[in-house]
């Protein structure tokens, strides 16, 4: 890994559009900016109180719409403001000590983004940017505003490359690159050596659902890749009462640590948030067990700290539930989720005490369809992470362990864990 502050980096990831509750459509031209991206500033306390230490931002840049149909990648949003308003959030993030992570939309760009107007009007030079069908511009998995980029070009290459450089030149610390999965290796390959070159310390992660995701990293030269095959483990193994899937899943995460740490996280902007999709209320602290027991970069998306519901259906706007508005600052939150909170403050705080939790390897030290412990070891540490999902108390086998760190329900036991109880113990 390039930027080694990425070791020590838990993100809180926010998807802008939908926090400052901007308007579903572009502003007409002419219209002023709406300066909303300030809002976020009122955030950054609440962000390192929970224990985080970055601000992953989604699109932030002008578009069409949900901000993925991108329509000039080196303007603002104008419905969350200017580049005056992103430096001042940047100048507050630094002074905190917080770093900015963005989203880079870079497989596809909206129909309104200036090249691809030229392309429709018959520009040769302009098509080449495009990948083109018998029927016209090929689409990204069939949405039809959004327009492939053909990566062979060495202008799209440029023209990445220029904009990556551009925004790291003015503060922030990576970028998550999405729809990482539908662009070629040799892109990548071709586009971050120049831009590590100028910003050594960047960061990248691609965003990737499924696949040889260390094969992904080498052969790209990413620094990260997602991981969705942790994050439907954990819920689907809580909800089915079968650990089996979810050891599985770990011991694969684990051999990925022989070559980078992933991007972990229990939800994102995609997907069904984790208090909507767990059955059993009581299991949100097994997945946070896991999720920052576990080696990788961990991730908590914004409202999951506070029990935010929320199901991501395949509509149109389907996406809405999980991607709401929120209060101008953390004061007009509702008092129900300071519980929830506490018990991510308190796993965080843990997660920040262990650093090398990041490039931990973990194994399997017990397994059963209700009862799973795992142990995961860094140079001179360990910890072992008991999880029970039965509804009678279980008593673990005489496992190697220390004093315990944190845990569901208190007991003179440490072996023996309550009903549908957690519990980490040093190792």
């Amino acid at each position: 890994m390039s930027a080694t502050w990425a070791d020590h980096a838990i993100f809180w990831q926010v998807y802008p559009l939908g926090f400052v509750g901007a308007e579903r459509e572009a502003l007409p031209p002419g219209e002023p900016a709406r300066h909303r991206l300030g809002q976020l500033e009122h955030w950054l306390d609440y962000l390192l109180e929970l224990g985080c230490s970055g601000l992953a931002l989604g699109p932030v840049f002008a578009s069409g719409s949900h901000g993925y149909d991108t329509t000039d990648p080196f303007r603002i949003d104008p419905r969350l403001g200017d580049d005056q308003d992103f430096d001042a959030l940047v100048a507050a993030c630094r002074s905190r000590g917080i770093r900015v992570l963005l989203d880079g939309v870079f497989n596809h760009v909206g129909r309104d983004f200036p090249v691809f107007r030229r392309a429709e009007q018959g520009d040769p030079e302009a098509r080449r940017w495009f990948r083109w069908g018998d029927d016209g511009p090929v689409s990204f998995e069939g949405h039809d505003l959004l327009v492939a980029l053909d990566h062979d070009e060495p202008a799209v290459q440029e023209h990445v490359g220029a904009v990556m450089r551009h925004w790291l030149a003015r503060g922030a610390d990576g970028w998550r690159l999405d729809a990482a999965y539908q662009v070629p290796y040799a892109f990548w390959r071709a586009v971050l050596p120049g831009v590590r070159a100028e910003h050594p310390d960047a960061w990248f992660v691609g965003e990737v659902i499924h696949g040889d995701y260390a094969a992904f990293v080498t052969d790209a030269g990413l620094d990260s890749v997602t991981q969705y095959e942790l994050w439907k483990a954990i819920w689907s193994a809580l909800n089915d009462r079968n650990f089996y899937e979810l050891a599985h899943a770990v011991e694969r995460h684990s051999a990925m640590l022989d070559t980078f740490a992933p991007l972990t996280f229990l939800g994102n902007h995609d997907v069904t948030r984790i208090a909507s999709r767990l059955e059993h209320p009581d299991h949100l602290g097994h997945a946070l067990a896991v999720l920052l027991g576990v080696g990788g970069v961990p991730t908590i998306y914004a409202g999951d700290e506070q029990a935010f519901t929320g199901v991501k259906e395949e509509h149109e706007f389907g996406d809405d539930a999980v991607r709401p508005p929120f209060p101008d600052d953390p004061t007009g939150l509702a008092p129900f989720g300071a519980p929830v909170r506490e018990l991510h403050q308190r796993l965080v705080g843990l997660r920040r005490r262990h650093p090398w939790l990041t490039h931990a390897r973990t194994g399997v030290e017990h397994l059963a369809n209700t009862t799973l412990a795992l142990r995961s070891t860094g140079p001179d540490e360990a910890i072992l992470v008991l999880l029970s999902t039965d509804d009678a108390p279980q008593r673990f086998p005489d496992l190697p362990h220390g004093e315990t760190l944190a845990e569901s329900t208190g007991t003179d036991e440490p072996l023996l864990l309550p009903p549908h109880g957690w519990r980490i113990l040093r190792g």
